[in-house]
C-alpha cells in the first residue's frame, strides 16, 4: 500500500497532459471525419480521390509510423516544423482517427433510407437542405456508437505521445520503472487502472450513444 502510495501521485503528473492531448486529437479528428467524409460523397472526382488517399494513407499505416514521420521526418526533409511536441501529438492522432471516423461519417448517411431521400426531393429540397434536415440529422444518431468506441481507441493512442518526450501518464510510468525495475510489475498495473479510470466516462458516453441511435432512425 506504501508503494502505491508514493507511485500513484507520481503518474498523476502526467494524467493533465494525456487528458489534454485526448481532447484536443478528439476534436481534431471528429472535424477531420466531418469533412473527409462528406468529401469522400462529393460529386467533384478530384476531391473524392484525394479524400480517399488521406484515408487509405492514414488508415493503412501505423500510428507510430505516422507520430514519427510527422516529428522527425517532416522536419528534417522539408524543414517544416509542425510546433511543439504537444501540436505534433494531437495531429498524428487526430489524421489517424480521423480517417478511420471518415468511413463511419460516409457509412452512415449511406445508411440512411433511400425512402428519406425520396420524400425530401418530393417536398422540392434542395441537396443541402435534404442533407441538412433529413439526412444528416439521422445519420449523427447512428454515428454516435462508433465515435465513443474511437474516442476510447484515441485514449490508448495517446500513450505514444511519450515516444517524443512528452510528459504523459505512461513516461512517468517509464521513469519510475527505469528507476526501480523490481517495481515494473506494480507500476504498469497502476498506469493500467488510470486509463481504464480516465475511460469510463467514455464508455458511459459510449453506452448513452448506443441507446440514442436506436430512437429516432427511420427505417423506410
Amino acid at each position: 500500500m506504501s508503494a502505491i502510495i508514493d507511485i500513484f501521485p507520481q503518474l498523476l503528473r502526467g494524467l493533465g497532459v494525456t487528458v489534454s492531448v485526448l481532447l484536443a486529437s478528439a476534436i481534431f479528428a471528429y472535424l477531420m471525419a466531418f469533412i473527409a467524409g462528406l468529401c469522400r460523397l462529393s460529386q467533384n472526382v478530384i476531391i473524392r480521390k484525394f479524400t480517399g488517399f488521406y484515408v487509405e494513407v492514414f488508415r493503412g499505416t501505423s500510428l507510430i509510423v505516422q507520430l514519427f514521420w510527422l516529428y522527425y521526418a517532416i522536419p528534417m526533409l522539408f524543414g517544416i516544423q509542425l510546433g511543439s511536441n504537444w501540436w505534433t501529438g494531437v495531429i498524428a492522432i487526430g489524421l489517424n482517427y480521423g480517417a478511420y471516423l471518415s468511413e463511419v461519417v460516409r457509412g452512415s448517411i449511406l445508411s440512411v433510407a433511400k425512402g428519406q431521400t425520396e420524400a425530401a426531393v418530393a417536398l422540392n429540397m434542395s441537396r443541402f437542405q435534404r442533407m441538412r434536415l433529413v439526412i444528416f440529422p439521422q445519420a449523427v444518431r447512428m454515428m454516435l456508437p462508433e465515435f465513443g468506441n474511437y474516442t476510447i481507441q484515441m485514449l490508448k493512442g495517446t500513450s505514444l505521445v511519450s515516444l517524443i518526450g512528452m510528459t504523459d501518464v505512461l513516461y512517468y510510468g517509464d521513469i519510475m520503472r527505469s528507476t526501480n525495475l523490481s517495481q515494473a510489475p506494480l507500476i504498469y498495473l497502476l498506469v493500467l487502472v488510470l486509463y481504464f479510470i480516465i475511460a469510463l466516462p467514455l464508455i458511459w458516453l459510449t453506452r448513452k450513444g448506443e441507446s440514442i441511435s436506436k430512437k429516432g432512425v427511420a427505417s423506410g
